[in-house]
């Protein structure tokens, strides 16, 4: 297993300056025949051969000595990171479909919160919320859990939501956006930060099911990006509605950077798993990244910001 050095101040220095610029691509890299061996790995989309050293500028796994000791099996399919700020510092948020969700510093990687959801309920994503909780999407386990994370604990409070694959954090609105099936719901979260509340707000229902990846349009603030399994949607969150349609088909994660360009992973023939492939593509302007050996799930633009 890797283990991770305290970056220098330099190398933190850098960390953060391209944050903020949400210049780099973090992908989820899987490997299905050997947990220790998956990672996540913040890529340069600048760097044209992603099989070289410069084009990886991170990378993350949970072990013993960075604070995750008695959690290392719950990894191994790794299904989402973000990038947010909590306390005036850089955090990263993970989950992995084998049950871990945790919650670490950036970009030295030690552990500040962690549970095993359970791998029979599948996480899918997870968000950090203003108040320090963390919310996860089960997909398997049909639900939406607010963890008290705030508290350093593990109790939750749950919204059921069949086949839920997908939470987003809309600050403009405060709201908590999950996605499952055909439905697209913005959450209240009231009550205190031990005493959470989850109150339904607005719903929509998608043209088409089996809702997959849901980030913002980091160029409009308005929009989400929003996957199924035959379409890509752009919402508008003051609207309530689909306002555009793509015709693309198994998407499994959806993204776009500060100017507009696109993040897009889909299965490849080949990779190991119906879900995988060794390259994210990219569109306005169009251009692959071909990592030899990996079997991507999701890539996300690393930025720590909401929309």
């Amino acid at each position: 297993m890797a283990v991770l050095l305290t970056p220098s101040p330099a190398e933190a220095a850098e960390a953060a300056e391209a944050a903020e610029a949400g210049r780099l691509v973090a992908i989820t890299d899987q490997d299905y025949d050997n947990a220790s061996a998956a990672r996540i790995r913040l890529m340069d989309p600048a760097v044209a051969n992603w099989n070289t050293p410069g084009a990886q500028r991170w990378t993350w796994s949970p072990t013993s000595s960075n604070g995750f000791s008695g959690l290392t099996s719950a990894w191994g399919l790794p299904s989402d990171v973000k990038l947010r700020m909590k306390g005036g510092a850089y955090v990263a948020l993970v989950t992995d479909s084998r049950g871990l969700a945790g919650l670490i510093s950036y970009p030295a990687g030690r552990r500040l919160w962690a549970t095993n959801v359970g791998s029979a309920n599948n996480p899918h994503s997870i968000e950090l919320l203003p108040d320090g909780n963390v919310a996860v999407a089960a997909s398997t386990g049909g639900f939406v859990r607010i963890y008290l994370a705030s508290q350093g604990s593990s109790a939750y409070l749950t919204y059921p939501l069949p086949d839920a694959h997908g939470v987003q954090w809309d600050p403009a609105r405060q709201l908590l956006w999950v996605l499952g099936g055909s439905k697209l719901a913005g959450l209240k979260i009231t009550g205190t930060p031990a005493n959470p509340v989850i109150t339904e707000g607005p719903v929509i229902t998608l043209p088409t099911g089996s809702g997959h990846d849901l980030t913002p349009v980091l160029e409009n603030h308005d929009l989400l990006w929003v996957s199924t399994g035959s379409k890509v949607y752009q919402v508008s969150k003051s609207a309530a509605a689909v306002v555009a349609t793509f015709d693309q088909a198994g998407i499994k994660s959806i993204g776009s950077m500060p100017n507009a360009q696109q993040v897009r992973t889909s299965p490849k023939a080949g990779c190991r798993t119906t879900w995988c492939t060794d390259t994210v593509n990219f569109a306005v302007p169009a251009a692959t990244r071909t990592l030899g050996g990996a079997e991507i799930y999701k890539a996300h633009v690393w930025s720590s910001r909401y929309e």
